[in-house]
């Protein structure tokens, strides 16, 4: 495969990726108050800091995603976020059993962006990025 389809796809997989943090972090956004109390009904302390957090990663973390900014930490950053969302929000280990199915599925739904966003990590953001450019000589 050429350079020019490696680089392409590595900004596909970047975009994809951010497609599904930036609509979820401007929604939660959008719902401050809705995500603030859905937080708080899973027990997790600090609420609001909580969705505070979530949207500065989810926002931040899609759109740094886009332009290939600091990728591997964000794609760190994100996966890690990911894996705890799932442990807290998708824990069909505990769900009612007519929630265990779709919880279960949101659950490795969240374990399979965590590996993309590992793996995302290990490549980098490829040469056409902010991160390639800060690394060229002037």
């Amino acid at each position: 495969m050429n350079d020019r389809w490696l680089h392409g796809l590595n900004v596909l997989a970047r975009l994809l990726i951010a497609a599904l943090f930036l609509p979820a972090g401007l929604g939660k956004l959008a719902g401050f108050q809705g995500t603030v109390g859905y937080i708080a009904s899973v027990g997790l302390p600090l609420p609001q800091l909580a969705a505070a957090l979530a949207v500065v990663l989810e926002v931040g973390g899609g759109v740094a995603l886009l332009l290939g900014f600091k990728t591997r930490w964000v794609a760190l950053a994100l996966a890690l976020f990911t894996l705890v969302a799932g442990v807290c929000f998708h824990a069909f280990w505990r769900a009612a059993p007519d929630q265990l199915m779709v919880q279960q599925i949101m659950f490795m739904k969240n374990l399979s962006i965590a590996g993309g966003l590992v793996a995302l990590a290990l490549l980098g953001a490829g040469a056409w990025s902010m991160d390639a450019r800060r690394t060229q000589p002037a």
